[in-house]
């Protein structure tokens, strides 16, 4: 039977610095976690996301580097490749926005919303920076928001509460660049007219969203009942798509308007590179589809109201095709802090994703995140914490019950060992990992994952207490045939955790899947880098692997299957590393 259609939206990284700690945390994992778990229960999985490479960010550390920003997206771009390969997030394609192809998506919805009477153009009044001679984008100008009073409210947007703004609603303004105080003048652009869309959007929120998270749903409710309004969607700047009309040079299609629409340019692309040019309209228009959209708590206006009003207004985009589907779910995760305080690219505070891998494991690292991660609300990242827990949890509960087990058997017996008479408490076990199938898989399906984390780990305690009732090292001594039970049904235990923990930990159990004596892959060849004349011609970066269809449910492992000499799967850390790695934080 063919699985669901599973659409896995991930936000798109802007390429104008490394990944932290906070940028796994919040979208990139939980996306993979559950991306990997459909796989395993046989859906179809098309996850997509790419290099937001056009925009302010861009040009502002271009403009403090004095390189382009073609200099500064390429270098990140990379490197985003390589960090993401490094921690294993799987997705089907991994691209960018400088692509001919997602060009040629976002004009056509602008074109189509234009045509719909959509769009209008309307003199606006904008920040110019008489030193600079030029007006200067949302992201170019800092001050203090009118909501909340955060005194580095960016031109677009509160990091600290989050509303979206308008620049010249900032108290205080001053120019990002040099400080200097911007004034005001005229220019055109277009405009989104959200308001036409405010009715139609307001009950796509209002029917049958008991599956949102609560806070994703009350905030995007409240916001379009206080009123939407007009938006503009080009700017006036150099780098970004251009706008398709005569008459508009030196303007853009703004990346907040033109980013979102890449989780269908890249949906498109994956299709071409599959030589399957219409596969992508399975899971855009198709309504058992389900699109999930994962993103930070500070992206939820854009992807619960703008993009979903962007899909509504075009409605069929191409002639031959349906109404798209709008977002099934948007979980979105709330912020990580570092060591007690917010994360801060200026002040070099945060913990930055390839510097963490060359020194621990990936998934020593995606446990810890995973544990800790920002579900419903802010979390903390601590060194401390992340020695305690690899220590005490990932090596003490699972890494020593793994190891010590098949070691003990794989030298006593060679093999998995038959059973003979279960009694009760084997029996107990065994229904037990049967059982967590279900109740771990309901977590992943509903994006708790911390959950889901949980009830896994719960089986491995349950695990570990059952050898120490039957202390299997102690009763070979007298009862070869009870000591080989004991081990065959652990070993059943710790089997059916390799597919629980999968999602979580992939290269740990995909390692010891092999060690079981598997050689079918869990989850198949994981990634191709190639490059495409369409992207001119830089990289992109996509996930090849089997859908690992089946493979989440409880399997017997057959008694004779022969057993490797295991290697143990995580390394205990140094209680001193949490103080050497804090010295480094704003180094």
């Amino acid at each position: 039977m063919e699985g669901k259609k599973v659409l896995v939206a991930v936000a798109w990284p802007y390429a104008n610095g490394d990944l932290h700690v906070g940028h796994l945390a919040g979208a990139y994992l939980p996306a993979d976690i559950f991306a990997r778990y459909h796989r395993l229960a046989g859906n179809d999985v098309l996850m997509v996301s790419g290099s937001d490479s056009h925009g302010t960010p861009i040009t502002v550390s271009a403009e403090r580097e004095d390189v382009t920003p073609r200099e500064i997206f390429e270098r990140y771009h990379a490197r985003f490749l390589e960090t993401q390969q490094a921690i294993g997030i799987s997705y089907d394609l991994f691209t960018h926005t400088d692509t001919l192809n997602h060009r040629r998506v976002a004009q056509d919805v602008f074109l189509r919303l234009l045509d719909k009477g959509l769009l209008y153009t309307e003199r606006q009044r904008q920040f110019y920076s008489e030193t600079l001679d030029r007006f200067l984008p949302d992201r170019y100008v800092e001050g203090v928001c009118p909501y909340c009073g955060y005194g580095e409210a960016r031109g677009d947007q509160c990091d600290n509460c989050g509303r979206l703004l308008d620049a010249l609603e900032l108290g205080n303004p001053r120019c990002k660049i040099d400080g200097s105080t911007p004034v005001i003048r005229e220019t055109e652009h277009f405009f989104l007219d959200l308001g036409k869309l405010e009715s139609e959007v307001l009950a796509y929120l209002e029917a049958g969203k008991e599956h949102w998270r609560p806070n994703v749903l009350r905030f995007s409710t409240n916001y379009v009942k206080g009123g939407l309004r007009g938006r503009p969607i080009t700017r006036d700047i150099d780098w970004g798509i251009p706008v398709p009309l005569e008459g508009y040079d030196h303007k853009c299609l703004y990346v907040w308007f033109e980013a979102v629409i890449g989780y269908l340019s890249a949906s498109i692309e994956w299709s071409h590179l599959k030589a399957a040019p219409d596969a992508w309209k399975a899971w855009w228009y198709a309504p058992e589809a389900l699109t999930y959209y994962f993103i930070g708590k500070d992206n939820i206006p854009f992807h619960t109201i703008i993009w979903p009003a962007e899909l509504i207004g075009v409605e069929r985009l191409y002639e031959d095709a349906g109404t798209f589907n709008l977002p099934y779910d948007v979980p979105a995760n709330e912020f990580m802090n570092i060591q007690g305080a917010q994360a801060s690219k200026s002040r070099r505070w945060a913990v930055w994703i390839p510097d963490l891998l060359s020194r621990y494991d990936p998934d020593a690292v995606r446990f810890y995140l995973a544990s800790v991660m920002p579900e419903t609300r802010d979390t903390d990242f601590s060194w401390e914490d992340f020695v305690e827990r690899n220590n005490n949890e990932l090596v003490g509960v699972w890494g020593n019950l793994a190891n010590r087990v098949l070691s003990f058997t794989a030298k006593r017996f060679g093999e998995v060992p038959q059973p003979v008479n279960l009694d009760d408490v084997d029996r107990g076990l065994l229904d037990r990992a049967a059982a967590a199938f279900d109740r771990v898989g309901e977590y992943l399906a509903t994006a708790q994952f911390r959950a889901a984390l949980a009830e896994a780990f719960d089986l491995a305690r349950e695990t570990n207490r059952y050898l120490e009732i039957k202390a299997p090292w102690h009763e070979i001594k007298t009862n070869r045939e009870a000591a080989g039970t004991s081990l065959y049904v652990a070993l059943q235990s710790i089997n059916a955790l390799k597919v629980l923990l999968a999602p979580f930990l992939p290269f740990t159990s995909e390692k010891l899947h092999h060690l079981l004596g598997f050689e079918e892959p869990l989850f198949g060849e994981q990634f191709i880098t190639e490059v495409t004349e369409d992207a001119r011609p830089h990289d992109v970066l996509r996930y090849d692997g089997s859908p690992a269809t089946g493979k989440w449910a409880f399997e017997t492992l057959a008694a004779g299957r022969p057993l490797a000499q295991p290697e143990p799967l995580f390394v205990k850390l140094d209680p001193t590393v949490a103080a050497e790695e804090a010295s480094r934080l704003g180094a």
